[in-house]
């Protein structure tokens, strides 16, 4: 089934080709940040199952306590976070999934960073947990 998604102005728009499985949870400091919420929830897919059908997202990049440089992706209209990648695994993209048209059926499998979660953060006791980066 093929994913559609863009950012909340709709100036940038996606299409996924490949399988969605599973989501992933990362509460880490950074996607706190990024966010403005507890964290993000990505659908990690490839890069070439992921095409952006129109508009051109701006670039960010940070730098994790690891050292290891993320690249977040964004509209530079309504600022809408919309997938990133680490400089080692340019190959998959995590897509934030508050941006995908349908994400119904769709689920949570993991959580990562939870040592960092907030208290007000839910995490779903049925999956994978890990107190950092697995």
């Amino acid at each position: 089934m093929a994913h559609t998604g863009g950012c909340l102005c709709g100036a940038i728009r996606y299409s996924i080709s490949t399988p969605i499985t599973e989501l992933r949870a990362c509460h880490c400091v950074h996607c706190q940040q990024a966010s403005g919420s507890h964290g993000t929830v990505a659908a990690f897919v490839p890069r070439d199952g992921f095409q952006l059908t129109s508009g051109t997202p701006k670039r960010f990049i940070t730098q994790a306590d690891s050292g290891r440089k993320l690249y977040r992706y964004f509209c530079g209209e309504c600022g809408s976070p919309l997938y990133s990648h680490r400089e080692a695994t340019p190959e998959t993209l995590g897509v934030r999934a508050g941006t995908l048209d349908d994400s119904s059926g769709l689920k949570i499998g993991a959580h990562i960073w939870t040592s960092k979660a907030r208290p007000w953060s839910h995490i779903d006791p049925n999956a994978k947990k890990f107190e950092g980066q697995p």
